[in-house]
């Protein structure tokens, strides 16, 4: 990816919350490619930059994306939710349907990735396949837009304030280990 002059650098381990917001951002990227390649060619073939740009995203979700989740599910919001204080059950009913997001997520993704898997493989789709695929990026861009607002407006900065930084240091190094890394 290029560098620009003037953006805003990436997170590293160091900053747990910071990087989950990146990866929002990627998630947008990369939702907003697989959509823009399901309008605009409606299942038929693609051109080799088209091919590669499906491939990568559906690797993307695929592979990242089930990380991103984790370091949620697994690594942020339980340590959430050991936080003893009176103003967090409202963020608490909100992981719930964070996670109740993340489930429906998972399954749109499993069958967009067997009709990119398809469109790869036989080089296009029918129009039943496109529609479908169209539907389902609709049904995905809709739930990340309303997901990824909340996290970014109101979990994410609560978790900063509230978590210590042994909570951050910790959930930046489970983050460094599902991806093979070690954290600084």
């Amino acid at each position: 990816m290029p560098i620009v002059i003037g953006a805003k650098q990436e997170s590293d381990f160091s900053d747990p919350i910071g990087m989950l917001g990146d990866c929002h951002r990627r998630i947008e990227r990369f939702l907003g490619v697989l959509q823009r390649l399901a309008s605009e060619r409606q299942g038929a073939s693609l051109s080799e930059d088209e091919r590669a740009a499906l491939q990568t995203s559906l690797q993307y979700f695929r592979d990242a994306s089930p990380k991103h989740t984790a370091d949620e599910e697994e690594s942020l919001f339980p340590r959430i939710r050991k936080i003893a204080d009176p103003g967090t059950q409202a963020l608490l009913d909100r992981i719930a349907l964070l996670e109740d997001d993340h489930k429906t997520a998972e399954a749109a993704h499993q069958e967009v990735d067997a009709l990119g898997q398809t469109w790869l493989s036989r080089g296009h789709l029918t129009p039943a396949e496109a529609s479908r695929l169209l539907a389902l990026l609709g049904h995905l861009a809709t739930l990340y837009a309303r997901h990824i607002a909340i996290e970014d407006s109101d979990v994410f900065p609560r978790a900063a304030r509230l978590l210590s930084p042994a909570d951050s240091r910790v959930i930046g190094s489970e983050m460094a280990s599902r991806r093979g890394l070690r954290s600084a």
